[in-house]
C-alpha cells in the first residue's frame, strides 16, 4: 500500500519561530491522502468538492469550517471551482496567554471537528486571514507576536459565528444560505419541500435558487444528492446496516434506485463500494 504522505512544517512556516501562516488554494485541486506536523483551520469560500477527513466523507461547499488536528488524515477529491483557505499552526509554538483550549483543538467533544460558519463570519473572518497571510510572511518579532494576535482574533470570530447544522437555533436571523444549508443537512433522511421553506422563512424561491448556486456551483438538488450520498458512503465505511437500510436512512425511498445513483457518482455499486474498505482495512492489519 502507498504510503501516507506527512506534511512538514518547515515547508510552510518561513522560520521555526513563526507559529502561523495561511495557505491560500484558489483553486484547491485534488490532494492525496496526508497527515501534518502542524494543525489545520480550513474555511471553504466557494465551489465544491470531496473532503475525506479520518476515513468520513463530506461533501463541502462554501461555509464549511474544519478544524484539524496533526494526526488527522484527509484528502481532497472531486473538486469544482473549490476555493478555501488552510490556517497553518503550531500549538508548541504559541506563546500568548489566552484560552486555546477552548477555541482550537483537542477539543472535549470528539465530534467538534466540522462546522458551518454563517455568512456574517466569513464576511468577519475574510480580512483577519488576509492580513493573517501578509503577516505571517515575515520573520521579524512584531510580526511573530502579531501573528499570533491576528490567530486568536480569528479563533474568536470563528467559535461566535460558527453553528453546528443540526441546532438551526444557533443561526443568526437573516442568513438565507445558512438557514437553508442547516435545512438540507438536518433533513438528509426525508423529503425536503423547497417551497414549504421558502415559505415558512418569507424567502423568494427563483432568489435563493441562484444564491445557492452562485456560492456553491450546485443546483439545490444535486447538493442534497451528494450529502445524502456521503452520508451514505460514512455508513457502508463504518456500519453493517444493509444496503436497503442505508438508503433509506440517507434519504431513498427505493432502495434500487439509490443503488444506481450511488453507481453513477461512485464508479461502483454500494457493495463494490463497501468491500474496498474492507478489503483495505483487511490489509492494514
Amino acid at each position: 500500500m502507498r504510503e501516507t504522505l506527512l506534511l512538514e512544517s518547515r515547508d510552510y512556516l518561513p522560520s521555526e519561530q513563526m507559529p502561523v501562516a495561511v495557505a491560500e488554494r484558489y483553486p484547491q485541486e485534488g490532494f492525496a491522502t496526508h497527515t501534518h506536523q502542524f494543525c489545520e483551520i480550513v474555511i471553504v469560500w466557494r465551489g465544491n468538492g470531496l473532503h475525506v477527513l479520518n476515513d468520513r466523507p463530506y461533501r463541502i461547499t462554501c461555509g464549511d469550517l474544519f478544524y484539524l488536528r496533526a494526526s488527522d488524515c484527509h484528502s481532497y477529491e472531486s473538486v469544482h471551482d473549490l476555493v478555501l483557505d488552510n490556517i497553518i499552526y503550531c500549538p508548541e509554538r504559541l506563546r500568548l496567554n489566552a484560552q486555546w483550549e477552548s477555541l482550537l483543538p483537542p477539543f472535549a467533544a470528539a465530534d467538534e471537528r466540522y462546522w458551518r460558519l454563517s455568512t456574517q463570519g466569513m464576511a468577519q473572518a475574510r480580512p483577519i486571514i488576509t492580513q493573517l497571510s501578509q503577516e505571517s510572511r515575515k520573520t521579524d518579532s512584531l510580526s511573530l507576536q502579531l501573528t499570533e494576535v491576528l490567530l486568536l482574533q480569528l479563533a474568536i470570530v470563528l467559535k461566535r459565528h460558527r453553528y453546528a447544522v443540526d441546532k438551526a437555533h444557533m443561526l443568526p436571523d437573516g442568513e438565507q444560505l445558512d438557514l437553508l444549508m442547516a435545512a438540507l443537512q438536518s433533513g438528509i433522511d426525508g423529503h425536503f419541500d423547497l417551497g414549504l421553506f421558502c415559505q415558512q422563512h418569507r424567502l423568494t424561491e427563483r432568489a435563493l435558487k441562484l444564491l445557492f448556486r452562485q456560492q456553491t456551483g450546485m443546483t439545490i438538488n444535486h447538493y442534497l444528492r451528494q450529502i445524502r450520498l456521503c452520508q451514505a458512503k460514512g455508513l457502508l465505511r463504518r456500519s453493517e446496516f444493509r444496503i436497503s437500510d442505508i438508503a433509506a436512512r440517507c434519504g431513498f425511498e427505493d432502495s434500487n434506485y439509490f443503488s444506481v445513483v450511488f453507481a453513477r457518482e461512485a464508479g461502483m455499486t454500494p457493495r463494490e463500494y463497501r468491500q474496498r474498505f474492507v478489503a483495505t482495512e483487511e490489509a492494514s492489519r
